[in-house]
């Protein structure tokens, strides 16, 4: 059986030679990584002996990639689990996880990545079986403001973007950023800058689908604004990726089950009905089956307010034609099932009167 003490001493001989460096266990490369972000932040410590300080930038930057090789092992070698203990005890009781996230826009773009990969990996560390990183992170709160404010600096939205998602796998920290930030991200899956919109709505989908109570109580509270900016400036939106990512949401929000009063909330709108409806105008298949999927939902709300049956009614002959030859390209049972029901559902409605 090998021994870990072993292995965990030809680790920091291994270290010791990459980072070139005297550092000689896990917690020391923490505290001297520490020392070297201290004197960064301290922007007038850098303008002084500009060699020397070149120097510590290519230290800090090796020790952080040493760091990286240690939470995720190497193609040859597993991680050790005394030294990522190490490390996850260190970082957080010195405050390093901090330094990191603040100092980012300071470091090289190699160093950026690897402190990137650095601060997503703590966060599913556990030391004595807990994920200190949590406790960690509800106490430091304000480092979340940071983390989605880089949505607004391109030089910083990836990185800052990657770890605010590892973030928010603790749920009392999805529930801050959701209380707090969600309205921003409205713009930000907007941005004109492709990757990080991208990016954006991949963290805006996370904190919506993640964790489901969370989700639900949010919306129940929040329902108003929230479906309504949800309709105006997404599902209304002029750009075409907006509108297809965000009928695609919708869909995964009204369909899950934690959900289910909000849905029903939801289908009882004329105005979201009229949304739906535009969209199943769109020219994009891909946008009319979603909204199609969606769309559904009206149809076969057994307790339909009169304002929605009248519309439905209203529009009932171009509806049915609509879907008459509304045909996917592949063949789908299901598909024409649900079909084959809404056309139902709209062929036998009957006026009701408006109270």
């Amino acid at each position: 059986m090998p021994n870990p003490l072993k292995s965990l001493l030809k680790f920091k001989v291994k270290l010791k030679s990459k980072s070139k460096s005297k550092i000689r266990t896990p917690a020391e490369m923490v505290h001297r990584i520490r020392e070297l972000l201290i004197h960064l932040n301290d922007s007038s410590s850098n303008v002084d002996h500009a060699q020397k300080w070149t120097e510590k930038m290519e230290e800090l930057g090796k020790l952080i990639a040493d760091i990286k090789v240690i939470l995720y092992g190497t193609s040859e070698t597993e991680p050790i689990p005394e030294a990522c203990a190490q490390v996850t005890q260190e970082v957080f009781r010195e405050n390093t996880l901090r330094l990191l996230i603040i100092c980012l826009p300071k470091l090289d773009l190699e160093a950026r990545k690897d402190a990137t990969q650095v601060v997503a990996n703590l966060q599913r560390q556990q030391v004595n079986s807990r994920l200190i990183a949590c406790d960690y992170l509800e106490a430091n709160i304000d480092l979340m403001d940071i983390l989605v404010s880089g949505y607004e600096d391109h030089r910083l939205a990836l990185h800052y973007g990657n770890m605010l998602r590892e973030c928010i796998r603790h749920q009392s920290i999805a529930k801050y950023v959701l209380a707090s930030h969600l309205h921003k991200f409205f713009d930000y899956v907007q941005l004109p800058d492709f990757d990080v919109s991208s990016d954006a709505a991949v963290t805006f989908k996370e904190l919506l689908t993640r964790h489901k109570s969370t989700v639900s109580e949010f919306l129940s509270t929040n329902y108003d604004w929230f479906f309504r900016d949800f309709n105006t400036k997404l599902l209304q939106s002029p750009i075409y990726i907006t509108r297809r990512q965000s009928i695609k949401l919708l869909r995964e929000i009204l369909l899950d089950r934690a959900n289910s009063s909000i849905m029903v909330r939801y289908v009882s709108s004329i105005d979201n009905l009229k949304v739906l409806m535009n969209l199943l105008r769109e020219t994009s298949k891909p946008i009319q089956i979603e909204a199609f999927h969606v769309f559904k939902l009206f149809a076969a709300n057994r307790n339909k307010p009169p304002d929605i049956t009248n519309i439905l009614i209203v529009n009932r002959s171009k509806l049915l034609r609509f879907f008459g030859d509304f045909k996917l390209d592949k063949e789908d049972e299901q598909f024409e099932a649900d079909k084959a029901q809404v056309v139902k559902e709209i062929a036998e409605l009957k006026l009701r009167e408006i109270q």
